[in-house]
């Protein structure tokens, strides 16, 4: 997996987001910073749907314009329980099935899923049945 940035995710069989952990307070952010006040901290799997919307427009490019062909898709923060929260696509649901609250996981999937070299990027899907 060619990841989208250096230092995103972690090298495991499952991989997960690297956040930063604040060296004096205990603060964790992300993504890492760099810099000597933050250590690597591996951030957990699972979460759930703090906030959303459904993205209607192609992201402006630099950095990750994503496909030509574009489609709307859902974006929401996730809060990573006593951690921090996150943005990130939304993959396997519906957007009139997506909920406040929803629990959710990592996955990774292909900013341009019609490139078969294409860098993978993270995001989250809901838990248990797919919607």
């Amino acid at each position: 997996m060619r990841p989208i940035a250096e230092g995103l995710f972690t090298d495991e069989t499952s991989p997960r987001l690297v956040g930063g952990r604040n060296r004096e307070t205990g603060r964790i952010v992300f993504p890492c910073p760099s810099g000597k006040d933050y250590e690597p901290y591996p951030l957990g799997r699972q979460g759930t749907i703090w906030s959303y919307t459904i993205q209607r427009y192609r992201p402006k490019s630099p950095p990750y314009a994503g496909p030509d062909d574009f489609r709307p898709w859902p974006v929401a923060y996730i809060e990573l329980p006593g951690e921090v929260i996150v943005e990130g696509r939304l993959t396997n649901v519906e957007f009139d099935a997506i909920r406040i609250g929803m629990p959710v996981e990592l996955t990774f999937m292909p900013l341009d899923p019609a490139k078969p070299d294409s860098v993978m990027i993270y995001a989250f899907q809901p838990i248990g049945d797919k919607q």
